[in-house]
Order: C-alpha cells, then sequence, then structure tokens
C-alpha cells in the first residue's frame, strides 16, 4: 500500500499507456519495452498497491505508419513519430484531464512528445524532471543523427524552428520548469542551448558532488519552489548505469546507480505532486536473457516507486 497522498489525482487511479514505438531512432526491439513491463507483472503490482488501473496497449499503433516518409529538414521518419505523438497525447491529455495518474511505457524518447503535450495540456502549469544520460534538446538544425529521440524537449520548449510535421506541438514547456538529473552525453550543440535558455541542468558530476538527495532537492528548488506545482517525471533508463540496466539502445557508462534511480523516483512520489511518470528506452532485444530481465525488473520497480512505494 502507498501512504503518499497525490494532491492533484482525483482518485487513487491510474492510467497505464503502452506506447510500443521505435521511430524516433533506428533500432529495433524498443517497441517491445511495454509489453514485456506489462507481461512481468507490473499492472498487477500496482492493483495491490491499492491503485485502480486501466491499460490501453496501443497495440495497433503501427497502422499509422505512412507509407512514404522521407527526410524532412534533417528529420528522419518525420510523419511517422508526428502521427503516432499527436495520437497518443489526446489519450494522455484526456486521463490527466480526468484526475488520474498517467504512466507511460516507451517506446523511445520521442514519445515525450505525446506524454509533455497531454500532461501540460492538462495541468499547464505543471513541471517537468528529465532524467535521461541524454538532453534530447537538439533543434533540426543541430542534430547530427537525425533521429527524433534525441529532439522532443526543443519543440516542448518551442526551441526548434518551424517543422512542417510538428506543428501540432505546443511550447507548453517553459524553460525556468525544467531540470536534467543524470545527463554525462550531451551534444555541443546541447551544451549551447542549455546555457543560453539558463535550463537547469545536473549533470553525473553534480550527483557525484552533492550526492542525489541534494541534486533532487535543488531540482525541485528551482522548477517547484513553493512545492505547489503538479510533476511530470521522463524517466529514460539509460539514465542508469549500463551494469544497471543494460538492455537500452544508447547506453552510456557512469551512470546512475540502482539506489540513485529509485531514490529519485521515491523522493518526487514523498512530494505528493506527482502526476505522470515515464518509463523509456527499455529495449529487450539489446541484451542477454538475463540483461532483459533486469532491465525489465527495474522498470517496473521504478514505476511502482513513482506510484508510493517505499522501502519501509
Amino acid at each position: 500500500m502507498s501512504a503518499v497522498e497525490y494532491k492533484f489525482l482525483k482518485e487513487k487511479s491510474v492510467s497505464v499507456i503502452g506506447v510500443p514505438f521505435n521511430g524516433g531512432q533506428p533500432r529495433t526491439g524498443v517497441e517491445d519495452g511495454p509489453i514485456r513491463l506489462v507481461e512481468f507483472g507490473l499492472l498487477n503490482q500496482l492493483q495491490e498497491m491499492g491503485w485502480k488501473v486501466s491499460y490501453e496497449s496501443n497495440e495497433d499503433i503501427h497502422s499509422l505508419r505512412p507509407q512514404e516518409d522521407p527526410d524532412v529538414l534533417n528529420l528522419k521518419q518525420p510523419r511517422y513519430v508526428s502521427a503516432v505523438t499527436e495520437h497518443v497525447s489526446k489519450q494522455i491529455y484526456q486521463s490527466a484531464k480526468d484526475g488520474k495518474f498517467v504512466l507511460t511505457l516507451g517506446g523511445d524518447h520521442s514519445v515525450a512528445l505525446a506524454t509533455v503535450s497531454g500532461v501540460f495540456s492538462a495541468h499547464p502549469n505543471a513541471c517537468l524532471i528529465w532524467v535521461d544520460a541524454h538532453a534530447d534538446i537538439n533543434t533540426p538544425e543541430t542534430t547530427d543523427s537525425g533521429n527524433i529521440h534525441g529532439c522532443p524537449v526543443s519543440f516542448l520548449a518551442g526551441i526548434a524552428n518551424d517543422h512542417p510535421n510538428f506543428r501540432w506541438v505546443k511550447p507548453l514547456l517553459k524553460t525556468n520548469r525544467l531540470s536534467y538529473i543524470g545527463l554525462r552525453d550531451v551534444d555541443d550543440g546541447e551544451k549551447r542551448i542549455i546555457r543560453e535558455h539558463n535550463i537547469q541542468a545536473f549533470s553525473m558530476h553534480h550527483v557525484d558532488k552533492y550526492g542525489i538527495g541534494k541534486v533532487v532537492e535543488m531540482a525541485l528548488d528551482h522548477i517547484n519552489p513553493n512545492r505547489d506545482l503538479p510533476i511530470h517525471l521522463s524517466f529514460d533508463v539509460d539514465a542508469l548505469d549500463p551494469t544497471v540496466a543494460p538492455s537500452t539502445g544508447t547506453p552510456v557508462r557512469g551512470g546512475l546507480t540502482f539506489r540513485e534511480g529509485h531514490y529519485i523516483c521515491e523522493a518526487l512520489a514523498e512530494t505528493g505532486l506527482l502526476v505522470a511518470a515515464d518509463i523509456m528506452e527499455v529495449n529487450p532485444s539489446l541484451a542477454d536473457p538475463e540483461a532483459v530481465f533486469q532491465t525489465v525488473q527495474i522498470g517496473c520497480s521504478l514505476s511502482r516507486c513513482c506510484l508510493g512505494e517505499t522501502l519501509l
């Protein structure tokens, strides 16, 4: 049972939304992340914690793939990414508007175009904590790869220039309501954007220097100083060290420990302000069965911590 009182929810109800999508990056397998988390028993685990659980699997989402999808302004598969994220954003908005906690299971991190758009449409004064090895704030001009999973924050914050496929994405995210935790692989163009827009960012250097407890406190002091705004957590499992969560598409050594990752979720849940969480980039095809099991297990435990599971 969870002892946390969630201040912005109408009832103890969670909408679990699976987004089996890989179009924001080139590796296959990440589309299987959501179903593996569900098969591991996540929905039952949340019910046992006292939550009323609804689930949308979006298994037919591949039907939104266009027959032709040429690169546009340097971005790959823009039509597909746009169609899927706009579709899912409406589901997320409706659940958030109904006063439910929204737990989104990815899929690659381009899905954040949907999650942040949906949650911030329902909670316009929300703030965002982005836990990731990568900043994902490239613009179409700065991205080297053209993979959209490295770009969602720039669209959500209104930093990216006009792109014909993403005009539906409104700049709902104010840069002073965004904080990064766990960065360690940031492109030069992204560093420039973070500096120019004065975005609060804690790299692994800061986690080493201050400890994870102080980092979370400083993040909240900046984006939610009075502790009265809804919080959306977007958690890419590659924020964790590859020894902790090996089965992900872009692992980078030197990441968060098992406990540091869980502490973030526990501490944000403890505020009672958390309204949504994304668990992204679990890719069951990129490791041996034991490593996949370990990563899926961690995806479930992070989810439970967001919904109030504690050690005591």
